[in-house]
């Protein structure tokens, strides 16, 4: 069992993990890949190199996580297509930390975005559907 986290923050990010709902993790794992990139971004010029491997190894992580994420048995071509998008993503990130090429890390980030903003959008409506399911369901109150 991990040791209790003493700083808030972590506590409701820990909250926040706990009750999101499938389409708002896939979100927050591409904010968190985002933000690996940008870091990488910020510690090329410079010359941190140590920090720019770092980062982009961890956006990578996530990636493979994305990867391991898709439902192929109901996704059909779309989870193959999404399988081969994040493929060229950890190629191209492999390519971008060997030659340290911002460009590239540019490219991959911008796409990661796009997807995000999808995903979130996704993810909006699936909160949606859930609170109109649980509105047909009625609900208990305390109220008069």
């Amino acid at each position: 069992m991990a040791a209790p986290s003493k700083n808030p923050y972590d506590k409701y990010k820990q909250t926040e993990i706990n009750t999101a709902n499938q389409g708002k993790l896939i979100v927050m794992l591409y904010d968190g890949a985002i933000k690996f990139l940008n870091i990488a971004l910020e510690n090329m010029h410079p010359k941190t190199y140590d920090l720019v491997n770092t980062n982009i190894i961890k956006a990578q992580d996530i990636i493979t996580e994305l990867m391991l994420s898709i439902n192929f048995t109901d996704g059909g071509q779309v989870s193959t297509h999404l399988f081969n998008l994040y493929m060229y993503f950890k190629r191209r990130l492999l390519e971008a930390n060997i030659q340290k090429d911002p460009e590239i890390v540019k490219e991959i980030s911008k796409m990661l975005k796009d997807l995000r903003d999808a995903w979130d959008k996704i993810s909006a409506r699936e909160t949606k559907t859930d609170n109109m399911n649980m509105d047909s369901k009625g609900s208990f109150s305390i109220e008069g």
